[in-house]
């Protein structure tokens, strides 16, 4: 991932990853890649999915195998700072208000979501996350029935500060550009500024 970065001169967002930290320690990590090669950050994912679905796998108790972070990432950039999460984070909307107050423009969302959940929450997630923080969301999810027999539901998308989708994908492998107009993040926040109008004080735990 580093080479690719470097040879292709480009910010590179990968993950998520398994990385051991310890002997009996894993965490579900995203890596992010300056253009020259260089780790600029990572994020180890906050919140585990220990959850019941109605699927062929049933029972996800993503704490039997990982251990989860403890701090929240952020990415500076020439237009603000990019935001990181990963999959189940979505569903905490206090930690995209945090990376909003921390300065992030963008946030990005590396996910698993699973084909059930998926479908009935992904895009309302992403475009609330949006719309709510006023920023953009660059989200990509896997798609299909993996060999355990989980199905992951797809839908990768862009969305913009006003919760405008500017590209997706179904539920298939592939690519999306979009450009990301950051004009458009301070003309939402300026004609409705919803971050001086909030009347109480928030806390990561």
């Amino acid at each position: 991932m580093s080479d690719l970065a470097k040879r292709h001169q480009i910010h590179l967002i990968v993950g998520s990853f398994p990385i051991r930290v310890s002997e009996t320690e894993v965490t579900t990590t995203t890596l992010v890649f300056d253009v020259n090669g260089q780790r600029m950050n990572h994020y180890d994912k906050l919140h585990m999915f220990d959850v019941d679905v109605n699927d062929g796998h049933k029972n996800y108790r993503e704490s039997e195998t990982f251990k989860a972070g403890t701090n929240i990432a952020m990415v500076p950039a020439d237009f603000g700072a990019v935001g990181l999460t990963i999959c189940y984070d979505l569903r905490f909307p206090h930690l995209f208000s945090a990376l909003r107050a921390q300065g992030a423009n963008v946030i990005v969302v590396p996910a698993a979501f699973t084909a059930v959940t998926g479908k009935a929450h992904w895009e309302v997630l992403l475009r609330a996350r949006a719309i709510e923080n006023q920023c953009w969301i660059v989200a990509a999810n896997q798609c299909g029935t993996h060999p355990c027999g989980r199905e992951t539901w797809g839908q990768s998308m862009v969305i913009s500060p006003w919760g405008e989708i500017q590209g997706q994908l179904g539920q298939q492998m592939g690519t999306i550009t979009a450009e990301l107009n950051f004009d458009v993040v301070e003309e939402v926040r300026q004609s409705m500024p919803v971050a001086k109008h909030i009347r109480f004080e928030q806390h990561l735990h």
